[in-house]
Formats: C-alpha cells, sequence, structure tokens
C-alpha cells in the first residue's frame, strides 16, 4: 500500500485546464465596475476627453479622499489614467481593460442568445394544448391543488423551542 504525503513532492497539482486562472485584468475590471460612484466617474469621463479630479469630484455628495479613493481602484483596474501638470491632476478612460470585459461579456451574450433561439425554435414547433376541464388529467389536477390546500389550512403552527403554546 502506498502512502502519499499531502505536503510532499509526491502529488501533482490538482488544476481545472478549463478554468482560467490567470484574470486578474478581468477580476479588476468587474471589482471596480462593481460600485455605482465608480461607474458614475467613468460616465462622466466618457462625456468630455479628460477631467481633472475636483471638477470630477464636484457632483458627488462624498469627500474628495473618498473620490481620491474610488479614482485609486479605477488606476489600478487600468480603467482611467492620471496625468498631472502643474498642481492639477486629470484623468482620462482607457479602453483596453473595457474592451476585454466587453469581449466576455459578448461570448456569453452569444451563449444565451442562441439558447433562447433554440427554445423559442423549439415552443413554435410544437403547440400547447391545454387540458378541457372535464378531462381526467384536468380533474386529478385539480383535486391535488383542493386537497393541498386544505391540509395548508388545518395545518397547526408550533411554538418556538423553549416556549409553551399559549392556552
Amino acid at each position: 500500500m502506498r502512502e502519499f504525503l499531502l505536503d510532499g513532492p509526491t502529488l501533482a497539482p490538482i488544476l481545472n485546464p478549463m478554468v482560467k486562472y490567470q484574470d486578474e485584468t478581468l477580476d479588476r475590471t468587474f471589482a471596480a465596475l462593481s460600485d455605482p460612484t465608480r461607474r458614475a466617474l467613468l460616465a462622466r469621463l466618457g462625456e468630455k476627453e479628460s477631467l481633472s479630479v475636483s471638477e470630477l469630484a464636484a457632483p458627488f455628495s462624498i469627500s474628495l479622499p473618498a473620490i481620491m479613493k474610488h479614482l485609486d481602484v479605477l488606476t489600478d483596474a487600468g480603467l482611467i489614467v492620471r496625468e498631472k501638470t502643474g498642481r492639477t491632476v486629470s484623468c482620462r478612460l482607457t479602453a483596453q481593460p473595457m474592451e476585454q470585459a466587453m469581449d466576455w461579456l459578448n461570448r456569453y451574450a452569444q451563449f444565451w442568445s442562441e439558447s433562447f433561439d433554440r427554445l423559442a425554435a423549439f415552443v413554435e414547433d410544437k403547440p400547447w394544448s391545454t387540458p378541457s376541464p372535464t378531462s381526467p388529467d384536468a380533474q386529478t389536477k385539480a383535486q391535488a391543488l383542493r386537497s393541498h390546500a386544505g391540509s395548508a389550512r388545518g395545518r397547526k403552527r408550533s411554538s418556538p423551542p423553549g416556549r409553551k403554546p399559549r392556552s
């Protein structure tokens, strides 16, 4: 009988080849986009080519240090670039991380679109028939519904653990 040590060199690492473990850019992009304030900052940058930090922060009711933290997250994700000219720091959008996110999303959009197309074709090929109220199948279903509804009404509630029921 062979012994396998979990911390020894005898075991090969267990990896699923179907999962991408090195897609950190995509992770950072979606993490940055998960916050509504950061999405609003990106939307403002999408309206103009470049804005200063104070121009970006103007419509928000949060502090400038909080805006700066949001800008740090966006910069780390590669969604914006900050440039300093004298004492003014301006921000502008960068496209590459968003393009990668859109490519990833488009693959799933295509999958779901094809799936819904197949479902629509299936539904259109098979006509739906509703059972008549006098058919045996409809009567059985109606009877089952009545018995289920009756059992729900007749149920007694139990008291919480450790408590006696009220009299």
